[in-house]
């Protein structure tokens, strides 16, 4: 069949073109979009069809219905178009339903808007009339004031004025009623207009924002408040607080904004106007700090690093406020004299036992209590020489100094020490001649020592209390307890007990399971838990006190030993304690300390001059070096070692501590130790288990000691391997040359006659003319007729000839001398 026949029922007219559509957006944008546009397909029925549908035909008629469409066809077509009817009237309802909803919620917002506008409306009006009604009082009151201050009228005058007069003061308060009310009509008109403008509402909300930004809730409350502000009378100034700004030496920029209550950004100005270009972050001086603060119109209070200490006050305590105390009694004393075993005869207690060789290595405290009810505090401070440092530490803490000299061993370099420490600390001392009982005791050749160092005794008219006693069989020890009590009662020793607490510390050390502790003895004041305290750089807060017997004791008076817990860091022997009010205050002091220690031994490391910088960089040239690292148990022996390393060397070599501290060895100091090719000599303390592994795998050593002697003497051992050997010379004999022949591949070759001693082809020569060394050096060969021989014995001819040299001459004397090496100690 051909498309001219008429026949094809169905078909599309054109496919697919291109079109143009026109879009239109606010602010009279519009663009241009191309697009493609399908043209609606068209179905083309018969002729036939065509007449019988104009006509009005039933669509049920076979007859008259379209050629090709069954019953069954024609009756699905038919049930389609009416689900497609229903359908459309199902949407239409819904959309009609939804446009309604939307419409009431848009009402009902409208409505609680237009509420909230009236009732901001109202309550301005409310504030602005009654602040209308306080300012019209109070013009009324002046008015009255004004009236009453006026001398009063002639009667005929006031007569004649009386109707002015009348009407004269209402006349103003109307004039400026309606003044007010044309301008709070005007006022409200523009604040309505600028407060609906400045709503979000719901259409903006939706459409994403067309008109460009919206106002924060934020700024709109600003705005609301500002406008208020203004209704009520103007925009009211604030005044300017004036503020006393503490400056100290160097201040960060934010902080002194902060401390004037200053913006930042304005501080940042100001210093940039004064030719300072700084950001918030950094530092400047006090001087430039000052000149701003000026600018501002504060008051400026300049202030000094050191005055963070100012809160430990220095409180004199009343002479009523005093109560009688304990003395603290310090044992002295050379090297196994005895100390601690008598001090362990009065505890009647075993120490001894638990030091390392019987040597105390720790400065001990402990409380004893004597038969008669007194309390004594006893500190027990190490006997050789390492520890000169803390056995001065406890004569400045002690009120009695206790000297125990050994009968059979008298006055010795120690006994010494002890007796410069008790009389430059100015305290009483005591005399105790321990070791009566051996048979070799003399007690008389132990006064008679005493005196050559001005310590008087009683038995020599002293004024110096001497007794005897023995710590092993306990003889005269009541004697001794009585002595004690006797000086204490002269002391006549007082302290305040309710005051904010101040101590020593007697000794410090890092324990594994409590952190840092330290032994303080409490002077004055009373020390409870709960505490916050500064010690020396360190600061922290009483967690718990145990007594010298191990016990958990609350509180701690005037003269009581105690160990301090809960220390944020390990403090120094010897730095005094005190308690603080805040923790602020604690940390802020020790912050200060810390820098000021900091910048103490940054200078005192630091040369001054061109010249001491060379004499320092020549110096550690020609100095070797034995670096080494110490961790000890406590702060005391740490300290003592360090002393000890620090007197070992000569000019030309030394021992360097790379560090020194408190606690078990780490792998922090492994791997410091690693850096330097250094030894790590732990006193007292063990590796923990990931510092040994790396200490094993990265080679380096670590020496445990429990004796000090021990430690020293093997860094002493250490340091004398790198001095260099001292060569000695041993001169074995002289030969004479008597002729000089010249040898065909060998040179000049001399003709000489042993004259001394022997010559050897090993040992070293020099070449004498006239008695002038004027050449050193060995032997090429040394021949016996034509033999090589390797020694010529005094007497006897040979031939000489010398190594890169040649000139030699009749005449010459040849010096033989062997060289040898002599190793070099400390």
């Amino acid at each position: 069949m051909s498309d001219t026949d008429g026949k094809k029922t169905l078909g599309l007219r054109g496919g697919s073109r291109p079109g143009n559509v026109k879009q239109s957006f606010s602010h009279g944008r519009t663009k241009n979009v191309v697009v493609e546009t399908k043209r609606k397909r068209v179905v083309v029925p018969k002729p036939g069809a065509v007449k019988s549908a104009s006509a009005g035909v039933s669509a049920g008629d076979p007859s008259r219905r379209p050629g090709g469409i069954s019953d069954a066809e024609m009756e699905r077509r038919l049930k389609a178009l009416q689900a497609a009817k229903a359908r459309e009237a199902d949407e239409a309802a819904q959309r009609e339903a939804e446009e309604k909803a939307r419409e009431e919620e848009r009402d009902r917002r409208r409505a609680e808007a237009e509420a909230k506008e009236r009732e901001e409306r109202e309550r301005e009006e409310a504030l602005k009339a009654k602040a209308e009604e306080e300012e019209r009082q109070k013009r009324e009151a002046e008015e009255a004031a004004r009236r009453a201050a006026e001398p009063a009228p002639a009667p005929e005058e006031a007569n004649r004025g009386g109707g002015a007069a009348k009407a004269a003061p209402s006349s103003p308060r109307k004039v400026d009623t309606e003044k007010d009310r044309e301008q709070r009509t005007t006022r409200g008109k523009g604040r309505d207009d600028n407060r609906r403008s400045g709503k979000l509402t719901l259409n903006q909300a939706l459409s994403g924002g067309e008109g460009g930004r919206q106002r924060s809730v934020a700024a709109m409350k600003r705005k609301q408040e500002r406008a208020r502000q203004k209704a009520m009378g103007g925009n009211v100034e604030r005044e300017k607080v004036v503020r006393d700004v503490q400056v100290p030496e160097a201040i960060v920029v934010s902080e002194l904004a902060n401390r004037m209550a200053e913006r930042v950004g304005a501080v940042v100005k100001a210093l940039m106007q004064n030719g300072m270009m700084v950001t918030q972050n950094q530092t400047i001086d006090a001087d430039t700090a000052e000149l701003i603060v000026e600018e501002f119109g504060h008051n400026v209070v300049r202030v000094s690093d050191s005055d963070v200490e100012d809160v430990i006050t220095q409180v004199e305590d009343k002479a009523d406020d005093l109560s009688p105390r304990p003395p603290v009694i310090t044992i002295m004393g050379h090297v196994d004299h005895g100390k601690t075993s008598l001090l362990d005869a009065i505890r009647n207690a075993k120490v001894v036992a638990g030091e390392a060789g019987g040597i105390t290595q720790h400065i001990g405290a402990y409380q004893v209590k004597t038969e008669g009810g007194q309390m004594l505090t006893f500190l027990d401070t190490p006997g050789h020489a390492a520890f000169t440092s803390m056995r001065s530490r406890g004569a400045q803490v002690t009120d009695i100094v206790v000297l125990v000299v050994a009968a059979d061993d008298a006055v010795m370099p120690q006994t010494i020490e002890a007796i410069n420490h008790a009389k430059a600390a100015k305290v009483p001392m005591i005399v105790a001649i321990n070791k009566i009982d051996k048979h070799e005791a003399n007690p008389t050749k132990v006064r008679t020592d005493l005196l050559q160092h001005e310590v008087v005794v009683e038995q020599m008219s002293g004024d110096v209390q001497d007794v005897e006693v023995s710590a092993h069989t306990g003889q005269g020890l009541d004697n001794l307890l009585e002595a004690i009590a006797l000086q204490a009662e002269i002391l006549e020793l007082k302290a305040n007990p309710d005051r904010a607490a101040q101590g020593a510390v007697i000794e410090a050390k890092l324990d594994v399971g409590r952190g840092p502790v330290a032994t303080v003895l409490v002077q004055t004041g009373t020390l409870k838990q709960g505490d916050i305290f500064v010690v020396g750089e360190q600061w922290g807060k009483v967690r718990a006190m145990e007594n010298d017997k191990g016990e958990r004791v609350k509180e701690a008076g005037p003269s009581v030993p105690v160990e301090v817990l809960g220390l944020n860091g390990t403090p120094e022997a010897g730095d005094v304690l005190n308690v603080v009010s805040t923790e602020a205050q604690a940390r802020e002091i020790a912050e200060y300390r810390e820098k000021a220690a900091k910048d103490k031994r940054a200078a005192a490391g630091a040369a001054t001059t061109l010249e001491q910088l060379m004499a320092n960089a020549k110096a550690d040239e020609n100095m070797s070096e034995l670096p080494i690292l110490i961790k000890a148990d406590v702060q005391g022996s740490a300290e003592a070692i360090v002393q000890a390393m620090e007197k070992i060397g000569n000019e030309e070599v030394r021992v360097r501590v790379l560090h020194s501290g408190v606690g078990a060895i780490t792998e922090t100091d492994v791997g410091l130790a690693e850096a330097s090719n250094a030894p790590i000599m732990g006193f007292n303390v063990r590796a923990n288990a990931s510092a040994r592994n790396t200490a094993n795998q990265k080679g380096v050593e670590i020496r445990y000691y429990s004796v000090i002697y021990d430690l020293v003497d093997d860094v002493k051992n250490a340091a004398s391997g790198l001095l260099s050997a001292e060569i000695r010379e041993h001169f074995i004999g002289y030969a004479e040359i008597r002729e000089v022949f010249k040898v065909t591949g060998v040179g000049k070759v001399a003709g000489c006659l042993v004259t001394e001693g022997t010559a050897r082809r090993s040992a070293g020569v020099r070449l004498l003319r006239d008695n002038v060394v004027i050449h050193e050096g060995t032997l090429k060969t040394l021949k016996r007729f034509k033999d090589e021989v390797s020694e010529v014995q005094s007497g006897q001819e040979c031939g000489m000839a010398f190594e890169n040299y040649d000139d030699i001459r009749n005449g010459d004397v040849i010096e033989i001398f062997q060289r040898e090496e002599v190793t070099r100690t400390l």
